[in-house]
């Protein structure tokens, strides 16, 4: 029986002056709370190191890679992003980049491996915004194609934010298929033009979410084909989510992932999964819907 591998680093949940911690405190409880209930022990946790700036380079420019290593980003820049700048943010970014990639190598052989953080889709080329430094899953695409670890790729981004970043970055790439799942009024509010976007009104269900899953994404991997797949599971679609505007429950945020998973598996496409988004007020219920999806995905592939 194959192993789970996660990426996790401490650096993921303490890069930030006390202030701004909270979006932070779910990246220590996350594997904290796994390892305490003996989902998993410490032999799944590998932690990453930096990413190589040439990795870097094949997704970000230069001039925007530069900003960030020598803290120079403006004032507005900084607040597009929502953090304030340091050191510490940028190589946490780096670190987390890193993680996602490492994890294709552990998903080639054991179908699937998870990053207890990345999914950072509202990074651009050139710019960063939403709580995004670097889009991991494209420089982890990017890395696959330059590789040829994967011919086809489809990014499965089911956070209640459009990957409006991502979209961008692959409008022109054939191969790399995009599918954004989303609340129609949120954030961000000019969206991007994925390959395939779904706007979901307000207060749409649980039964409402998973009947549009189960007709997008098998049709999706059956007309793509793609062989690899990038999962973003954001649990910001739960009702209790402060900014979110759904009403999908805990319960139906597993069956997301279980369907997700079950419908990779059985085509035999390896699939890297990053946490993204999730904004409940009780930093549990966060905790505990995330949780969800290292349970489903060790389940579903039989792993230990």
């Amino acid at each position: 029986m194959a192993l789970l591998h996660i990426a996790y680093h401490p650096i993921y949940a303490h890069p930030l002056p006390e202030g701004h911690r909270f979006p932070m405190l779910k990246y220590e409880l996350i594997p904290g709370q796994l390892l305490y209930e003996g989902t998993i022990s410490q032999n799944n946790l590998f932690a990453p190191i930096p990413c190589d700036d040439t990795i870097i380079r094949w997704t970000h420019t230069e001039e925007y890679i530069n900003k960030l290593k020598h803290q120079t980003l403006s004032t507005s820049e900084q607040r597009r992003i929502g953090f304030p700048q340091s050191p510490q943010l940028t190589e946490r970014e780096w670190v987390i980049t890193q993680g996602t990639i490492d994890c294709c190598y552990f998903a080639i052989d054991a179908g699937v491996a998870m990053n207890v953080a990345g999914g950072t889709h509202h990074a651009f080329a050139d710019k960063g915004e939403g709580f995004c430094l670097l889009n991991d899953f494209a420089v982890t695409a990017n890395f696959l194609l330059k590789k040829n670890l994967a011919k086809k790729i489809v990014i499965i981004d089911l956070d209640v934010h459009q990957g409006n970043g991502t979209a961008k970055l692959f409008e022109n790439n054939q191969n790399v298929f995009t599918l954004s799942i989303h609340g129609r009024h949120n954030y961000p509010f000019h969206k991007e033009k994925s390959d395939w976007d779904i706007a979901l009104e307000d207060g749409t269900d649980t039964k409402t979410y998973m009947d549009i899953l189960h007709h997008a994404l098998p049709k999706v991997l059956n007309e793509q084909k793609p062989d690899f797949a990038l999962y973003l599971s954001g649990v910001d679609i739960l009702e209790t989510d402060k900014f979110g505007k759904l009403k999908v429950t805990t319960a139906g945020c597993q069956q997301r992932d279980a369907f997700v998973f079950e419908q990779l598996k059985q085509r035999g496409i390896p699939c890297v999964v990053a946490m993204g988004g999730g904004y409940s007020p009780d930093v549990k219920v966060i905790v505990e819907a995330h949780c969800n999806t290292f349970r489903t995905a060790k389940d579903i592939y039989h792993l230990h």
